[in-house]
């Protein structure tokens, strides 16, 4: 068992004085990136990656992607109650995407988003994981 923890404590030790070693998996700027299925929601990823301009590549094969975009999304409309009592007819929006490396299968990019009153729907929420994507992107990239 001391065995175990030393290997943890070492990579503890590597994580703090090399974090590059640890990044090599990050998303570069123009990557290919598959997008799977996702119960529609892919369109509206894919209309946001280009709105937000992400410096990445979207390849329909996912053979010819070095990364996987994964993730989900639900849509709560406003009920009766929350329309009385606030006057908001705008939808509740959860969504979550990764983005897995597939010739390492490591998780270079996790994002969720809640979006309590969106006005645009997953618009919105596929806006917000493309922001944040490039945001991720770009400070691999500095």
């Amino acid at each position: 068992m001391s065995n175990y923890y030393a290997r943890g404590a070492a990579l503890a030790v590597a994580a703090f004085c090399c974090p590059f070693l640890f990044s090599q998996d990050a998303v570069p700027p123009g990557a290919k990136v598959f997008i799977a299925p996702m119960n529609g929601y892919e369109s509206f990823i894919k209309t946001a990656i280009g709105k937000k301009k992400v410096p990445i590549v979207v390849v329909e094969l996912r053979d010819d992607a070095d990364f996987e975009m994964s993730g989900a999304a639900e849509t709560q409309k406003a009920g009766a109650a929350k329309i009385l009592l606030t006057g908001s007819w705008h939808s509740t929006e959860d969504a979550t995407i990764k983005l897995t490396n597939l010739k390492t299968s490591v998780v270079a990019f996790a994002y969720s988003v809640h979006k309590s009153d969106s006005a645009h729907g997953k618009q919105s929420s596929a806006e917000a994981c493309a922001k944040h994507l490039k945001d991720a992107i770009e400070k691999k990239a500095r």
